[in-house]
Formats: structure tokens, sequence, C-alpha cells
């Protein structure tokens, strides 16, 4: 496996790419991911390797193993992953992307393989618990994401599209926006690591989920939702929702 960084997002391009060949171990497929996500998605420093790890990518890891595919990894700004598929830089995406009318024009998805909620991430003791109390209030999202599109219709908030959350997450703490709407699972990780910050939970105005994305017509849909659905009656995915997110 390949992390790249998204300065050099055209390696996704390259011949080794060969989506649907059927399975062959000599075929590489690129997926393409926006590794500021965690648990979802996230490049791990540790070891010194700049590695793109998370539960997206063991899922990844795991189904094209299960096909006999090779996996490359790159990484993009959010908003550039359907562009990407497009482009025919990647051969799925994998982001924690709910598959929203919007995007069903431009790319084909897989059945949802997980599912969360939103949260508003604000400092501590802000009362900014509900989207009622974000009228008037700068609000952070992650440009691209269904949580722009759900904040765009709080009235009175004042939508601040960013790239990255971890980009979110320093505006709050340095007063700049009031506060952001993320998904439960990362605002928990991040609010782990920034005790001066809160996140409360918010029902979902709209679709949910998260799904994969494919370019238009790709016949990988079929072959993913196939090892998908053998993951779900295994107990592989909740295997790995509990390793990545603990008890959901």
């Amino acid at each position: 496996m390949t992390a790249c960084n998204s300065q050099s997002p055209d390696t996704a391009g390259s011949p080794e790419a060969s989506p649907g060949a059927g399975g062959s171990g000599s075929q590489t497929l690129v997926m393409a991911t926006s590794a500021d996500y965690p648990p979802y998605e996230f490049i791990e420093t540790a070891s010194g390797s700049e590695e793109i790890v998370g539960f997206d990518v063991d899922i990844a890891k795991y189904i094209t193993e299960q096909l006999g595919y090779e996996l490359q990894i790159n990484n993009v700004d959010f908003n550039g992953l359907i562009p990407a598929l497009q482009a025919g830089r990647a051969d799925f995406v994998m982001a924690g992307m709910t598959p929203t009318e919007e995007r069903k024009q431009n790319a084909d998805f897989s059945e949802i393989y997980f599912e969360a909620k939103n949260t508003i991430v604000a400092q501590q003791g802000s009362n900014l618990t509900t989207t009622e109390s974000l009228s008037g209030k700068q609000v952070g999202v992650q440009l691209g994401s269904i949580q722009e599109g759900e904040a765009k219709e709080i009235e009175g908030a004042n939508v601040v599209p960013l790239n990255r959350i971890n980009e979110i997450i320093q505006e709050i703490k340095a007063g700049r926006i009031d506060a952001a709407i993320v998904e439960d699972t990362v605002a928990k990780g991040y609010v782990e690591s920034n005790p001066d910050l809160e996140f409360n939970p918010i029902p979902n105005a709209g679709e949910s989920g998260s799904a994969i994305a494919f370019p238009k017509g790709s016949p990988l849909v079929s072959e993913f939702n196939t090892v998908l659905q053998e993951m779900k009656s295994s107990g592989k995915v909740e295997e790995l929702v509990t390793q990545w997110f603990g008890d959901e």
C-alpha cells in the first residue's frame, strides 16, 4: 500500500490502476480519501512512516484482499474526492461519505456500511448545544461534506467551510468561529485530545450513513457489495466498529 499526499494526486491515474479487472492479483485499485477524519482515516505518524490508517482503510484492505487486488491510497481534500473519480484518478472513494441524492448524480455507491450522528463541537460552557443556539454564530464545516449542507439549513447560522477537520478545530480554539458540525465518532476523538472543547449530538436532518463511492457504471460496485454483505453477516464489520469506535 502506498500513501500519497494531496500534492501528488496524479499518481492515482497511473497505468497500474485497472478497475474492474476481475480480481487479478496483478491489478492495483486506487482509493482516494481525505485523511483528516479519525477514526475513519488519518495519518499515523508514530512509526515515522506517515501511513494512512483507520476504519475505512481496514475495510478497504479487507475487501481488496478478498477480491485479489492490490491497494494504493491517495490523500485528497474532501471536496476533491468525487472529481477524482470523475477524472479517472481513483477507482473508489472511502471517506465516511454519505450517498446523498446530489452525489448520486456524479457517482455510484455501495450499500451503507456504517451510520453515525452529527454533533455540535464548541468550547466548554458555550451553551451551543442545539441547532437553534447556532443562529447568528460562525459555524465551521468541512467543505463539500454533508454537514455543510445541513449547516446551511440552520436559520441565521453563518456557515464557514474549511478543507480539513483539524483546521476547523483550531478555528474554534482560537475563537475565530463559534462552533462546528462534525460527525460524533470524529468529534469524540478531537474532544478527547482537546478537553477545552465539548460536543453535543443533534438529530440527523436528512440522509445519513457511510458508503463507498465509485465512478458511474463501475463494475466494482457489485464486487464490493458482495464482500460487504459477507463482512456484515460474519461480524467482521462489527469487529472493526468496536476496534475503531469502541462500543457504539
